[in-house]
């Protein structure tokens, strides 16, 4: 459901004590900050904190210039020596505060770029952790994508918190001169100031409503965004004229967007104007104020020009203070989502888990195995029990949808059944650490990514830290067919894959079924498992591949899914599956005995062949 502009506005209160509350992630952030670089860090620090001073000291260096200037001119013997060492303290601190503050943005950038590398790593080793149920959910998907948005907006809240840091003390040592010469001024500065700050936090708190309610939609464009301007669907959309609709959902999407904004933007605008309007009035209130001092003599010119200088900068310090203050609100509303994320507590991750085995001995049982995807009420497997043999190669048919792959992902462990239990030589699977159980298998599915990296680094996708093992990597190749592929590719293994990259060469569909092929025979697992992985090969090369995966996968425990019975059949035991139950299980003789499924659907697809 869209969200809608009094849906934003009933909830503003709520967002200015959000915007609030979530400044306690600030100190947990500059920790961070300070743990990817402490010397960077405090040289940024000393140099602020020096530099925050400079602007209360031109002024008054500008102060002393014209109260000398003013009284060299009434003396009768004039001597300049002071006025010019005043101008010269004024061009050496005015230097000295350049170079200061190049240094500021120096260290800012590589502060920025050493936290972004940090945290953009920490989300994709976190994300690793996350189990497949809550990565495929939309909902939890939305949470990611809202702590993966403004990485480069936790860099500018990094400088701007910083810089608010340093704003404060200047800001204190001006107040503390105008205090010093007229309190009154500082009575106009607030009215001139605090509405403005309570306008900006509040419009910012709806704008972070506004792009917090529409993280869905805001995926969506990006994805219309893709397939409207992509190499890999451009042949289907102008085939099937999908132009016209892809683009009117996105501008349709786009101008709902544009309009709650605009609303949003257009309030904002109108109420900064009238309350600018007061800070003007008041200003210009403290003008009258100081040169109704001079023309009574109670200041001197030179402090003339300090007080106004000092108001006007004064005044757009504060100004600009607020403005970042009412960003680094917002921005830490969006670092409340990146913690969020981080701190997301991973099921068993303390748990004591058992050892695993170095080797199967008995093999896996699944004992009356249900399960349903979570938010649906269907379930895909319904009462699934068997025994997978240690060293056994069996193949899972069935139709589509029929539950084969959601089993390999239960015997994975990307899911847990909603019933049953599913074995290990006698020992519930969830008793073991589940990134070391995962690792046991060597899996290639059918829906195998294709990396854009280069034919060696696909490869050695299997068991990356062997990715300068020319030997096994062309061993892998070897076995898979992957070897044919080569002879086609001008740098051979360093050949870059994929258009996306300068110098990319595109593989057809059988050539990357190689590659990723080539993936399994890397990784010397104890459970192999092919689901589909040839999907786009030929009959022969597909009987090529699963006669060598036989042969080389001897004493290992195997899996196999294939739409073609001719592999099946080279399995010692073969299990049907229709609608997320067994219907028969046994060695392909056995099960062609019997004119049941399995021997309908091989005698269909071996007439298909005659």
């Amino acid at each position: 459901m869209r969200p809608n502009l009094d849906s934003i506005s009933d909830n503003k209160k709520t967002n200015v004590r959000a915007s609030f509350q979530a400044l306690r992630f600030i100190p947990r952030f500059f920790k961070e900050i300070w743990s990817v670089s402490p010397q960077l860090f405090l040289v940024n620090l000393l140099c602020r904190l020096i530099n925050s001073f400079a602007p209360v000291v031109i002024l008054w260096v500008g102060k002393l210039i014209i109260d000398e200037v003013i009284a060299q001119v009434a003396a009768t013997d004039p001597d300049y020596t002071q006025l010019w060492n005043y101008v010269i303290l004024e061009f050496v601190i005015a230097v000295v505060s350049d170079v200061i503050s190049r240094i500021i943005a120096i260290t800012d950038g590589l502060l920025g770029d050493k936290y972004n590398i940090r945290s953009s790593e920490t989300m994709i080793r976190k994300t690793s952790e996350i189990d497949m149920s809550q990565l495929e959910d939309s909902e939890f998907y939305d949470k990611l994508e809202r702590a993966r948005q403004q990485t480069q907006g936790r860099v500018g809240l990094m400088s701007n918190a910083l810089g608010q840091a340093q704003s404060i003390i200047s800001i204190a040592t001006l107040i503390a001169g105008l205090i010093y010469f007229e309190p009154l001024l500082i009575v106009l500065l607030a009215l001139s100031i605090i509405p403005l700050f309570i306008n900006e936090i509040r419009f910012s708190g709806q704008q972070y409503s506004l792009s917090r309610s529409w993280t869905t939609e805001r995926r969506e464009l990006d994805y219309l965004r893709y397939i409207g301007a992509n190499d890999k669907t451009a042949k289907e959309i102008k085939l099937f004229g999908l132009t016209d609709f892809i683009a009117t959902r996105f501008r349709n999407l786009s101008e709902q967007y544009y309009s709650i904004n605009k609303s949003i933007t257009v309030k904002r605008s109108i109420y900064s104007a009238l309350f600018n309007i007061l800070g003007v009035i008041c200003y210009y209130g403290a003008y009258i104020v100081i040169i109704r001092s001079v023309l009574l003599g109670e200041i001197t010119i030179g402090e003339l020009t300090f007080l106004s200088a000092s108001f006007n900068r004064l005044r757009n310090n504060l100004q600009t203070f607020f403005s970042n203050f009412t960003r680094i609100t917002e921005s830490a509303l969006y670092l409340k989502d990146y913690f969020d994320f981080v701190d997301l507590i991973i099921p068993d991750q303390d748990k004591n888990f058992l050892e695993l085995p170095t080797e199967i001995k008995i093999g896996f049982e699944l004992q009356d195995v249900h399960f349903g995807y979570p938010g649906s009420d269907t379930e895909v497997l319904k009462g699934v029990s068997f025994e997978l043999r240690a060293g056994e190669k069996m193949a899972f048919v069935g139709q589509n949808g029929a539950g084969k792959t959601t089993l390999i992902k239960l015997m994975l462990r990307f899911y847990e059944p909603t019933q049953g239990a599913i074995l290990l030589d006698g020992i519930n699977i969830n008793q073991y650490n589940k990134a070391e159980f995962q690792q046991m298998f060597g899996v290639i599915f059918q829906d195998f990514f294709r990396y854009e990296f280069t034919l060696r680094e696909n490869i050695a996708v299997g068991d990356i830290l062997a990715v300068k093992d020319d030997k096994r990597i062309d061993n892998a190749a070897q076995l898979s067919l992957a070897t044919e592929v080569i002879k086609d590719l001008q740098d051979g293994y360093e050949t870059q894959l994929g258009k996306r990259f300068k110098k990319g060469q595109e593989l057809s569909g059988g050539q990357w079924q190689k590659v990723a092929l080539a993936r399994a025979y890397m990784k010397d697992a104890m459970v192999m498992v092919l689901d589909e992985p040839t999907s786009a090969l030929d009959a022969k090369a597909e009987y090529e591949v699963f006669e060598r995966f036989i042969d080389l996968t001897k004493g290992k425990t195997s899996i196999i899914i294939s739409h073609r019975f001719s592999t099946v059949r080279m399995a010692d035991r073969i299990l049907v599956l229709e609608k997320g139950r067994i219907l028969e299980l046994g060695t392909h003789e056995e099960l062609m005995k019997a004119p049941r499924l399995y021997a309908e659907l091989f005698d269909l697809q071996a007439q298909g062949y005659k």
